[in-house]
C-alpha cells in the first residue's frame, strides 16, 4: 500500500495558542492514524488524575497488575474514553492486532499487550505507555483545523513519545523542535 504523504500518520499535532477547544490546551497528539475517512491519536501530555497502571490494571482484573511498572496512565482524548490503548516500542507485536505506527512506535488495544507489560522480561515491550480514549476527527475535520490553525505539525523525535520522565514539558519542546518560541506564537488564528 502506498502511503499518501498528504497524510500525517506518525506525526505529532501540536495544539496552537489558538485553540478553541479547552480539551486540548497545550495537548501534544500522536497521530496513530490517518487518511480520508478519519483521523486518530493519542494525547501524549496529560494524564489521568490519581491513576497509575498497576492501579488501573488492578481495577480491570489483570492478573498480578502489581508487578506493573508504576507508570501514569494518560488521558489519550475524549473518544472512548473507558478503553485502553497502549503506545509501545516495535520490539513487541500481536498479529492482527498491532498498527505500527512509526519505525518505532507501534500502537495496540488488546488485553494480550497488558498481559506481556505485568509479566515483564522479555515477553514485555522495552518501552509502554497506557492511554484511556483517544482523539478522533471525522472526514475532512482535522485538515480544517489544521488550515485554521488549531494544530501545528511536529516530528515525533521532538518529545520522546513514550519517555515519561517530563510529560509536562513536551508541548514546549515541540513547539522548540519547529523552531518557535512559545510566547511568539499568537493567540488569534491565522496570526503566529
Amino acid at each position: 500500500m502506498i502511503i499518501d504523504p498528504s497524510y500525517l500518520t506518525g506525526k505529532l499535532l501540536v495544539a496552537a495558542p489558538s485553540m478553541g477547544d479547552k480539551r486540548f490546551h497545550r495537548a501534544v497528539i500522536l497521530l496513530c492514524d490517518h487518511d480520508e475517512e478519519h483521523a486518530m491519536g493519542i494525547m501524549l501530555n496529560k494524564t489521568m488524575p490519581r491513576m497509575t497502571l498497576p492501579k488501573l490494571l488492578d481495577q480491570i482484573g489483570v492478573e498480578n497488575a502489581i508487578r506493573a511498572p508504576k507508570l501514569p496512565v494518560l488521558d489519550g482524548g475524549p473518544c472512548q474514553r473507558d478503553r485502553g490503548f497502549v503506545l509501545h516500542s516495535t520490539d513487541w507485536d500481536s498479529p492482527d492486532a498491532t498498527l505500527s505506527v512509526t519505525n518505532a512506535i507501534s500502537l495496540t488495544a488488546t488485553r494480550d499487550v497488558l498481559d506481556a507489560i505485568v509479566d515483564g522480561g522479555a515477553k514485555a515491550p522495552r518501552q509502554a505507555l497506557l492511554a484511556l480514549g483517544y482523539s478522533g476527527w471525522g472526514p475532512g475535520q482535522l485538515e480544517e483545523e489544521i488550515r485554521q490553525n488549531a494544530w501545528l505539525v511536529a516530528e515525533p523525535d521532538a518529545v520522546g513519545v513514550l519517555d515519561t520522565g517530563d510529560m509536562g514539558t513536551k508541548w514546549a519542546r515541540a513547539v522548540a523542535s519547529l523552531g518557535v518560541a512559545p510566547w511568539a506564537l499568537g493567540s488569534q488564528p491565522g496570526r503566529a
